[in-house]
């Protein structure tokens, strides 16, 4: 059964951004899943190195992730070897999370797949488009700035 037309709905920016979406996501997984990482994995090694060390909580908030959810990614995490969490120094209540040489390796390997995968979601884009496609999805993300 093919789908139906739906031209009001499939003209919407909002009903466009969202198939981009998915199908910008299905890349990055696709190529994470080349490295045996899953998407919320990869944002979580690439904030605690930006942050790291960086106490849990302050990680779960950075990512915007329940921490349950946040104590299942770094317990994957650190069994793989690609973060430890430690005492934070200068709160000894709280854990510190800090990426490691691993994990280090592992990211960098994340991110060139990621970039591979979103050359390919905006291969029909000149680079011009992609550098003004860009800023505009910022902008109406409201991330810009």
């Amino acid at each position: 059964m093919s789908e139906a037309p739906l031209p009001a709905i499939r003209s919407l920016p909002s009903w466009l951004l969202g198939r981009a979406a998915a199908r910008g996501r299905a890349l990055v997984a696709e190529a994470l899943a080349e490295e045996d990482m899953r998407m919320w994995h990869h944002v979580v090694l690439s904030a605690v190195r930006d942050l790291g060390p960086v106490a849990q909580a302050d990680l779960g908030r950075g990512v915007r992730l329940d921490p349950k959810d946040l104590v299942g990614v770094l317990d994957d995490l650190q069994s793989a070897g690609l973060v430890v969490r430690e005492p934070d120094p200068r709160d000894r209540r709280k854990n510190a999370v800090s990426l490691t040489p691993r994990g280090g390796r592992l990211l960098k390997r994340c991110e060139k797949a990621a970039r591979a995968a979103n050359d390919e979601l905006l291969a029909p884009l000149s680079a011009a488009e992609r550098e003004q496609f860009t800023a505009m999805l910022s902008r109406i993300s409201g991330t810009a700035g």
